[in-house]
């Protein structure tokens, strides 16, 4: 399957109102707009140009040997091939770089997005993206305005598909994929996104909208942590609130759920931590990106959601707040797997205290090495379920260690095994 990760606004672009532009509009540069009288919010969007736009600037060679030709024709240089996805503010496009000949993803504002705060999310965006050079986090290739006076950015495209959808499959038993995600990839794609946030929150981002839908995994087993649109520097003046909750698509409350909200409420419901959930925006920091992690981890490990059973937005948001959860709830898993590894439900449910000064993990670093040591068999004990399984485990490491020691041992203790039931029998004949 192939998919981009995009915001929440076009990766559940099938529950919200589809806004589509003609997808065979060139892209281009409008370095002579004019700004428009009409209004303060229209005056911050360059006016049409008439202009070529963005074209080609690499020649085509032809022929070969002795006989080549360079050939310089102007072309655009970004040319659409089909529609991704699209939402309330804005769209992504699968476009052709004609010059470097590969395929990008092209996003871009829609007409009715002619709103100065629109506009300005869109900036932060594409300049929180664009200075957040990490393996783990899609990088920006370039920005322009189009023939239309609307903004875009470019940036790679991933072949893949997010992890909401990986988490759909397993949960419906797909043979295939829970023999690809094993528990230990499943770890290991955590890890990835981990390291994505330890690198953004050390640059003083965060992300404030971690969920699976946000998370994309490449054909090659790449792992891209995507849509930072409501990214915020920590010591940002100017946040993404607009004042009144402006939810993108969602008609029903479980649509409404899992779909980014900005305003009052930052975020998306399902995976808000506490201090979102209450819309204390100045509260949020790096601890609400780790919390919103653990939920994610709780569901990809367990394949559901903690909450699951709330219906309404409004519940959920009171249970995220307010409701003491049972340990018991917390290791419900999903009936398609076989067994559950208690000891990553414990690592998740760790960093879900509602304060966050009680949860376990103070950074990503932190909650990466809690999970190196569940792959490494060194968890810590904390139920009977745990004990069991670290014990077995120093038993194996023990034996990697001290392979003839403890062979000899263990025939000593089948010897006097075998000598105690042969007293027990030769007493019991006489």
């Amino acid at each position: 399957m192939t998919s981009l990760a995009l915001d929440a606004t076009v990766q559940h672009a099938a529950h919200a109102q589809t806004l589509l532009a003609p997808p065979d509009e060139a892209f281009s540069s409008a370095p002579t707009a004019v700004a428009s009288p009409a209004s303060n919010a229209d005056a911050c969007f360059p006016a049409t140009t008439s202009s070529g736009g963005r074209t080609t600037v690499l020649p085509r060679i032809l022929g070969n040997g002795a006989g080549l030709k360079v050939v310089s024709e102007t072309r655009n240089r970004y040319e659409p091939i089909k529609l991704l996805g699209a939402g309330g503010m804005g769209e992504v496009l699968l476009v052709e770089d004609q010059d470097i000949a590969r395929k990008v993803a092209v996003k871009r504002l829609l007409p009715e997005a002619r709103d100065a705060m629109l506009l300005a999310r869109f900036v932060d965006e594409i300049r929180t993206v664009g200075r957040l050079e990490h393996p783990n986090i899609v990088p920006v290739h370039d920005v322009g305005v189009d023939d239309a006076g609307r903004y875009f950015f470019v940036m790679k495209y991933v072949e893949g598909e997010t992890l909401e959808q990986i988490i759909r499959k397993l949960s419906g038993g797909d043979a295939e994929y829970h023999r690809v995600y094993t528990f230990e990839r499943r770890v290991e794609i955590m890890i990835s996104v981990l390291n994505a946030l330890e690198y953004a929150h050390a640059q003083g981002v965060i992300h404030r909208d971690i969920k699976p839908a946000n998370v994309m995994v490449g054909r090659y087993g790449e792992v891209l942590l995507m849509d930072w649109g409501i990214a915020k520097p920590m010591d940002a003046t100017r946040d993404a609130a607009t004042g009144a909750d402006a939810t993108i698509g969602g008609e029903s409350d479980r649509g409404r759920m899992y779909m980014t909200h900005v305003g009052s409420l930052v975020g998306t419901p399902a995976y808000m931590s506490p201090e979102q959930a209450s819309g204390a925006i100045d509260k949020i920091d790096a601890r609400s990106d780790l919390y919103s992690a653990c939920v994610m981890l709780h569901e990809l490990i367990t394949l559901q959601h903690y909450l699951a059973d709330e219906t309404t937005v409004e519940g959920l948001l009171s249970a995220i707040r307010q409701k003491e959860i049972g340990r018991e709830q917390f290791r419900t898993a999903c009936f398609r797997q076989m067994g559950l590894p208690t000891e990553l439900v414990h690592v998740a449910t760790k960093g879900m205290a509602k304060d966050p000064v009680h949860r376990a993990y103070a950074s990503a670093s932190e909650f990466v090495v809690a999970l190196q040591r569940v792959l490494e068999g060194k968890f810590s004990v904390d139920c009977k379920a745990t004990m069991t399984k670290r014990m077995f485990r120093e038993m194996a490491r023990g034996v990697d260690r001290y392979p003839r020691l403890l062979f000899y041992s263990f025939v000593g203790v089948v010897l006097a095994v075998l000598f105690a039931v042969f007293e027990v029998v030769r007493l019991v004949v006489t």
